[in-house]
């Protein structure tokens, strides 16, 4: 039996999830936004699924391997249960073209703002992309080829903003961008329309 497909919002790590710290390599070097935990349990109860796309080049540029990388992935999960939060699935990019890492100082399709990350997920989800919305802190996380998603939300967490682009909000945080949607877009019956422009389009 197919799953019904589900709306979700992908969300972004460095900035958007947690502090922003450059390139993390150490646990301490994971902390929370102030109130994401519960933001991400108020995206749960309205039945979205709660996906985290992020660029991690630290490996491709030789600061932490992949096995590192999933231990602080492993501790991001434990730091948000304990503030009432959490997520469904993570899928990174590891690549950097400018990196030092045989094999992985390559060019990709999956580092933001291609879609390859979101494909992953769409491959892996049943997701109704015309429902979702992506958070982030850079025009990158908003995957400006995508067309038809509900939302598109910027926050103030991370990289200075000097353009909203295709932004449908700017946010102090992730705390108010899960707020401004739940209150201005709530998921509604799916809709035609949302698709993913060819690369190069």
């Amino acid at each position: 039996m197919t799953a019904e497909p589900r709306p979700a919002v992908f969300l972004d790590r460095d900035g958007t999830l947690i502090e922003e710290r450059g390139y993390p390599t150490e646990p301490e070097d994971i902390v929370p936004v102030r109130g994401v935990g519960e933001a991400l349990a108020r995206l749960a109860a309205a039945g979205y699924l709660r996906i985290i796309l992020t660029n991690q080049s630290a490996v491709a540029r030789g600061m932490l391997s992949e096995e590192e990388l999933a231990d602080l992935h492993r501790d991001l999960g434990d730091k948000l249960a304990v503030v009432g939060g959490g997520f469904d699935a993570l899928y990174y990019c590891p690549h950097h073209p400018d990196g030092i890492a045989m094999g992985y100082a390559v060019p990709c399709h999956c580092r933001k703002p291609d879609t390859g990350l979101l494909d992953l997920a769409l491959g892996r989800h049943a997701i109704d992309l015309s429902r979702s919305a992506f958070i982030g802190d850079s025009l990158r996380d908003l995957f400006p080829s995508v067309e038809g998603v509900a939302a598109r939300i910027l926050v103030r967490t991370g990289h200075p903003l000097t353009d909203r682009g295709p932004a449908d909000h700017v946010a102090p945080s992730v705390v108010e961008a899960i707020d401004w949607l739940l209150t201005k877009r709530r998921p509604t019956s799916p809709r035609a329309g949302a698709r993913i422009r060819a690369r190069g389009a």
